[in-house]
């Protein structure tokens, strides 16, 4: 029971710090949620994925970029569990244990951080833009 609540009580922690540090990194006025690459790792943008994959303690594409409405489905192809939390927690998934998949719809323009809770290091972006023309009335 204790080992349960303290690691409950160090993730709670965890996600304060680092929404912390992504509110510090954004600057006056800024309204994207950013949280920094360790080791200045390249990214990966892809236009239109549907699927990210967690595998190797790392999810690939570390970016994409889709438009509004897009489902993405996180699949872990690891042999251990990993959880999806968006920095600004817009999305969290439970454990996600091998084979085993998690799926948000993005249906708000904006840029979206996200790691897992049981491996911080582990880090991507969804970048959903709008997908309506610009003067659309609907």
């Amino acid at each position: 029971m204790k080992v349960a609540l303290c690691s409950l009580v160090l993730e709670i922690l965890f996600v304060a710090v680092v929404g912390q540090i992504a509110r510090s990194q954004d600057g006056p006025g800024s309204s994207v949620h950013d949280m920094a690459s360790p080791g200045g790792a390249q990214s990966k943008t892809n236009s239109q994925p549907s699927r990210i994959t967690i595998k190797d303690f790392s999810f690939g594409p570390a970016t994409v970029t889709v438009p509004t409405g897009t489902k993405i489905t996180w699949v872990n192809k690891d042999d251990e569990p990993h959880k999806v939390v968006s920095v600004d927690e817009v999305f969290k998934s439970t454990a996600i244990d091998t084979d085993g998949e998690f799926s948000f719809v993005f249906n708000k323009p904006g840029t979206y951080k996200y790691f897992c809770s049981v491996h911080p290091r582990m880090v991507g972006t969804v970048v959903v833009e709008d997908s309506k023309p610009n003067g659309s009335m609907k």
